[in-house]
């Protein structure tokens, strides 16, 4: 794997980096078009406050122990993107995930429907690992849902493992916890 002089992950047809806030409003109407899309999950008109915060997706890279990060192509056309947490305590879901210890999060990743299958989202999966790694945590949690099978899928493939004590409900849909201890990477 290459790295660039920042340490994130380049490659001659794919860059993964962090967000230039000239690009939050890209990746939050990428994040939006795509979580609206999934058959099964919840509209933006049953769930208005949340597609709002999926619309602010970029903005969170300013706050502390947050990075969001982009894939690029090669074009620099932002085709996917992930919330990564180096802090439990910034994550923002309900449940008992923010009161996880010596633990990263990783949120909200979306690939661009037209560049599925190609493997971005296991390399935004592996650079948030990476980090994850970085930072001495010894866990990395996320959230998916039953309508994310393509996710789901990969996490599960990557070795998390399901927890269901980091399961909740979010306005009655349920979100269903994972785990992957790096000790065992």
């Amino acid at each position: 794997m290459a790295y660039d002089d920042r340490n994130y992950f380049v490659s001659p047809s794919l860059n993964i980096r962090e967000i230039d806030q000239s690009e939050y409003k890209i990746l939050g109407d990428l994040v939006v078009d795509v979580y609206s899309r999934l058959d099964g999950f919840p509209s933006p008109s049953e769930q208005p406050d949340y597609y709002n915060t999926l619309s602010k997706v970029g903005s969170l890279n300013e706050q502390d122990h947050t990075t969001v990060l982009v894939a690029e192509t090669s074009e620099k056309e932002v085709i996917g993107g992930v919330v990564y947490y180096n802090d439990m305590s910034m994550y923002g879901s309900g449940g008992t995930a923010t009161q996880q210890k010596n633990a990263s999060g990783i949120r909200l990743l979306c690939v661009s429907p037209k560049n599925t299958g190609m493997g971005i989202g296991k390399a935004l999966t592996n650079e948030c690992i990476r980090l994850a790694k970085l930072s001495g945590n010894d866990q990395i949690i996320l959230h998916t849902t039953q309508a994310m099978k393509i996710a789901w899928g990969l996490y599960e493939n990557m070795g998390f493992k399901r927890s269901t004590d980091l399961d909740f409900s979010q306005e009655g849909f349920p979100i269903f916890g994972f785990r992957l201890m790096l000790a065992d990477e």
